[in-house]
């Protein structure tokens, strides 16, 4: 994103119950030093982050995004945030936001090391234009993820459904893809299963049914993949949650990855192997998400 501006925060303590929160944060020039050289999140990238979609100054989704940061809070042991704080400050960021598609990033940090409050700030800024993305669709690679289908339950300290700042493997994975020639990737378990991308949910239509991989199976549980399921309930569709093996991949028809900013962008090939893209269902559903209110 191209950041424009920038809220500092003061967190309050979860149970705050005042109807206005506006003192606790201030607008910030994104160009100026904000952090202190010994702030966990530069440091360790120990805090959790959201990204918050906004279509002329409306953001989208505001209440999973902030049930989502608590979630990723609590697992990283972060204190909990005052969700109407939060609430308050994006609907304040939003308005700051340029015409068009934009977005918010939300960030808790641990703070200083030893220091009891964390520390807290939104950017907001214009998104990328992702029409060719949605409209041509994106070829994505699988790439281990290194770990097996059950390591959440198993290894909670690994923070695998949560969206922590430490997204530098993420990453890796991203120009792993490109170096492979294409958009994006798509992770799998060692053991076989479907996960999501470094960035996405990934949506699938296999056999005629709709079906994302479970939260359970420590990925994020996707904002715009519960706008998706509730469009495609609306048409009469039954989509699920459920484990999907490497191996089904041959049999989707469709596939999609969803995200706040760049919301559904059709995958043309996964792999070496080509996938048709439904471009006309890309484009209602893609409407319907730029729509979008809550």
């Amino acid at each position: 994103m191209s950041m424009r501006h920038a809220l500092l925060i003061r967190p309050a303590a979860s149970d705050d119950d005042r109807a206005d929160f506006s003192g606790t944060f201030v607008a910030h020039d994104p160009g100026a030093p904000a952090l202190l050289l010994g702030d966990l999140a530069a440091q360790r990238g120990d805090g959790v982050f959201e990204t918050v979609g906004v279509v002329d100054g409306v953001p989208h989704q505001v209440d999973a995004h902030v049930a989502r940061l608590a979630h990723s809070a609590a697992l990283c042991d972060l204190p909990a945030p005052n969700l109407d704080q939060w609430r308050q400050a994006i609907a304040a960021a939003a308005t700051l936001c340029p015409a068009g598609e934009a977005s918010v990033k939300l960030v808790l940090s641990r703070g200083v090391d030893g220091a009891s409050t964390p520390t807290a700030w939104i950017a907001a800024g214009g998104a990328p234009d992702f029409t060719v993305a949605r409209t041509r669709g994106i070829h994505v690679v699988t790439l281990d993820r290194g770990v097996s289908r059950g390591a959440a339950e198993r290894s909670p300290w690994l923070l695998l459904g949560a969206k922590t700042l430490s997204y530098a493997v993420n990453m890796a994975a991203l120009r792993e893809a490109k170096r492979r020639g294409a958009d994006d990737a798509l992770f799998v378990s060692s053991d076989g299963f479907v996960l999501e991308a470094p960035t996405a949910t990934v949506l699938l239509r296999i056999d005629g049914r709709y079906v994302t991989p479970p939260p359970e199976a420590g990925i994020l549980h996707g904002t715009t993949q519960l706008s998706a399921f509730a469009w495609l309930e609306g048409r009469g569709e039954n989509p699920e949650y459920r484990d999907v093996s490497v191996a089904e991949l041959e049999r989707a028809d469709a596939a999609w990855l969803l995200s706040s900013v760049r919301l559904a962008a059709p995958v043309r090939a996964i792999d070496e192997r080509a996938l048709p893209v439904d471009a006309e269902l890309t484009a209602s559903l893609n409407d319907a998400l730029r729509a979008r209110t809550a």
